[in-house]
């Protein structure tokens, strides 16, 4: 990562205003992160194309911080997500869609930071999954339980603890600003994770309410953006009235190996204003083992099972397979695929209840069998 300092001249034209200025910083960093693909079953036909943010979303950004003395510093970040592929820009077309936010951090108090932010879950529980490793190829079906981080919060206010004796916790609260309905479209969300040794484990819950509405809704339109970034798993629930995510994961390290468990269990309870009148549950499983070859090469399996029931009953299996090799600090190439299958019922995007059908992970190709294999041989570089 390049850091950019304050010049010289900058502190001292600052200091003639009568500013006090300690060590100040600002970094500049990035992914890249494409790939060439192989999806079977779209339309009853292979599909290859270029595919974008596999391990990690494409993204640039700025972070910084200024010492305020006595422990206290002042923080910012902006980050941007982008498709290299057109120039176009992610996360709907936000200038800064994958962050925003200014804060203060003090050495024995912590951390409050205000703005377009993660959530707890995504802070604390989803490092010691797959995805973390992986990215999309080891998530959920339909990250319906937002294990590939496709909800981000507006508005948000969340506070961050100093890690005491392996112990550390966050909590998020993020205001629906609408007059008179302060429940409207908020968010709210804590965690906690501790660490010893070569064991790690975290939990957490996020509640994500959609905006009040007197008839019936469209589409999603809560402070935080709703998981739906997948096949047909879960895109007929965009009307919930509110979506509920519990998630515990652990893992341990022992040498080489690298191994993590986690369970998710989601819930889209709907209202009047909903498409859907019964409330969807999904349970989730997942399992991942890796194998640091040499230092530059890294190997892994996971399998994650993904269950629905309530408005709609189905079940989908997954299995993911990786391989990733370093060739320097900043960039390395990546072979990864998965196999899904699907059986069950699911309520499609038009309100319908349909046979299930395969879509690996949270890429959104909706398989034309109950099958669906993807692969993707792609470079990432990190600046």
């Amino acid at each position: 990562m390049k850091r950019i300092a304050l010049s010289t001249l900058s502190l001292a034209l600052l200091g003639a205003t009568g500013v006090a200025h300690a060590q100040s910083s600002v970094t500049l960093y990035g992914v890249l992160d494409d790939s060439i693909q192989y999806v079977s079953n779209v339309g009853g036909k292979s599909l290859y194309n270029m595919a974008a943010g596999n391990l990690q979303g494409n993204r640039w950004g700025m972070k910084g911080t200024e010492d305020l003395g006595g422990g206290l510093k002042a923080i910012f970040q902006l980050e941007n997500g982008f498709n290299p592929n057109t120039g176009s820009l992610g996360q709907g077309g936000k200038m800064f869609g994958r962050q925003a936010y200014v804060g203060l951090t003090g050495d024995s108090w912590g951390t409050v930071t205000v703005g377009r932010q993660y959530d707890p879950l995504v802070d604390l529980v989803q490092p010691l999954t797959a995805d973390n490793y992986w990215g999309s190829t080891f998530t959920t079906a339909g990250d319906v339980d937002n294990n590939d981080n496709s909800s981000r919060t507006n508005n948000a206010v969340k506070y961050t603890s100093p890690v005491w004796g392996g112990f550390q916790f966050e909590g998020m609260y993020a205001l629906g600003g609408v007059a008179g309905q302060t429940g409207s479209g908020q968010s709210w969300a804590g965690a906690a994770t501790y660490a010893t040794g070569p064991f790690s484990v975290a939990a957490g819950y996020f509640r994500l309410d959609n905006a009040a509405s007197a008839v019936p809704r469209t589409t999603w339109g809560g402070t935080s953006d709703g998981t739906f970034d997948g096949g047909l798993e879960n895109n007929a629930y965009q009307t919930a009235k509110s979506i509920g995510i519990a998630s515990v994961a652990a893992q341990y390290v022992v040498g080489p190996i690298t191994t993590g468990l986690r369970y998710s269990n989601v819930q889209y309870k709907p209202d009047a204003a909903s498409g859907f009148g019964t409330t969807e549950k999904y349970n989730v499983g997942a399992g991942f083992v890796n194998y640091q070859v040499t230092p530059a090469a890294l190997l892994g399996l996971g399998y994650t099972y993904t269950h629905g029931n309530g408005d709609a009953t189905a079940t989908y299996h997954q299995i993911s397979l990786g391989g990733d090799y370093n060739l320097s600090k900043r960039t390395d190439v990546y072979l990864v695929g998965a196999w899904q299958h699907a059986n069950g019922n699911q309520r499609n995007a038009a309100g319908q209840v349909v046979s299930a059908v395969a879509s690996v992970a949270d890429y959104g190709f909706n398989s034309s069998s109950i099958n669906q294999t993807i692969v993707s041989l792609g470079i990432r570089h990190k600046f």
